[in-house]
């Protein structure tokens, strides 16, 4: 066997244990924050959508599967939207406009007030995401930006902003991954499970 590939594994893993035990140490309480504004908008009537790029595009495919899907619970379908998967207007907003559009007229198009969009960026500087989350800011569309270390220009526009604490794109994707599924976790938790843990906050704004 390879010690240096091995060497390779094991440093990435050890990476991503540091920094994932270090995100969920000071995170924690923000996740179940979040997630509980996600159930309140779920049950208001509101839906979830995401957006990012690259792997970040993936992850949001990802998550808004395990919300019309299924996450682990046997419950009904949650309304989970990427936007990052309509080839057509993507390539007609690019085309036509810009790519940094792409997501910002989706939301003006299918975004309402109540709604939530959670942006995924491991710079935290994608423009796309960035001008998304400040349209939906101004619609009454509550945000949620998932980036690395430093937030970048997602600081300014999250309500909620979860910043993993690495400068390695893959680590912080993991993480940005493992959030996504405490969403849905605790989504499931909050609407189906643990009903009166939610009912203080449905008269709020999620």
């Amino acid at each position: 066997m390879s010690e240096t590939a091995l060497k390779k594994v094991m440093d990435h893993a050890a990476a991503g244990l540091e920094a994932r035990k270090a995100f969920f140490d000071a995170k924690a309480e923000l996740v179940v924050g979040i997630a509980r504004a996600m159930a309140v908008c779920l049950a208001n009537g509101g839906k979830v959508m995401f957006c990012g790029n690259g792997g970040s595009a993936a992850d949001s495919q990802h998550l808004a599967a395990e919300f019309t899907n299924r996450f682990r619970l046997e419950r009904p379908p949650l309304p989970g939207l990427a936007l990052t998967t309509d080839t057509s207007a993507l390539t007609a907003i690019a085309n036509d406009y810009s790519f940094d559009e792409v997501f910002s007229k989706q939301v003006q198009a299918l975004g309402r007030p109540g709604d939530m969009l959670v942006g995924l960026s491991t710079s935290g500087t994608s423009a796309n995401v960035v001008r998304a989350m400040r349209e939906a800011r101004r619609n009454g569309i509550s945000t949620v930006g998932l980036s690395g270390q430093s937030g970048g220009e997602m600081t300014a526009v999250s309500d909620y902003l979860l910043t993993v604490p690495s400068g390695d794109t893959a680590v912080i994707q993991e993480i940005h991954i493992a959030a996504g599924h405490m969403f849905c976790h605790l989504v499931d938790h909050f609407l189906f499970e643990a009903v009166a843990e939610l009912t203080p906050f449905l008269s709020r704004e999620p």
